[in-house]
């Protein structure tokens, strides 16, 4: 079969090798890739590495998010997620924490941005597409 010809009516596809991207730091013990963004949708997918005992502060999720755990342990609202876990997150919800008990990795995909937000609920930090891809684009410069 003769390789697709990409026009209009055949977007290019997306191929994505992992294992060659380096690890971006976000947090004390979090560390990400970026797998891809759109601009077109807001959604966003990101391999995150989680220390065991570090955790993201509380967020809402402005977009709904899915995920699947690779590696590892997570505890948060829903329970604990183990390895082969994959959990949905709707639009709306809020996370107090997220904490990792063991060295942890997962895929994550998010339809809109998540707001970490203070104590008085104010917004902290916007993680939404644009922060994603200017990361990449930073990463990608540099090397």
């Amino acid at each position: 079969m003769n390789a697709a010809t990409t026009t209009d009516d055949n977007p290019a596809d997306i191929l994505c090798r992992a294992d060659d991207i380096a690890w971006i730091g976000f947090a004390p013990g979090i560390d990400y890739k970026v797998l891809r963004t759109s601009a077109e949708t807001g959604t966003w997918t990101v391999m995150f590495r989680c220390a065991k005992g570090s955790e993201f502060p509380p967020h809402y999720h402005h977009g709904a998010g899915e995920y699947l755990m690779t590696k590892g342990v997570m505890d948060y609202r829903a329970g604990t997620a183990k390895a082969g876990d994959y959990g949905y997150e709707p639009l709306g919800v809020y996370h107090e924490s997220t904490r990792f008990l063991e060295d942890s990795e997962l895929l994550f995909t998010n339809h809109g941005p998540v707001a970490f937000v203070n104590p008085d609920m104010s917004i902290q930090m916007l993680l939404d597409w644009k922060f994603f891809a200017d990361a990449a684009a930073q990463q990608k410069a540099a090397a």
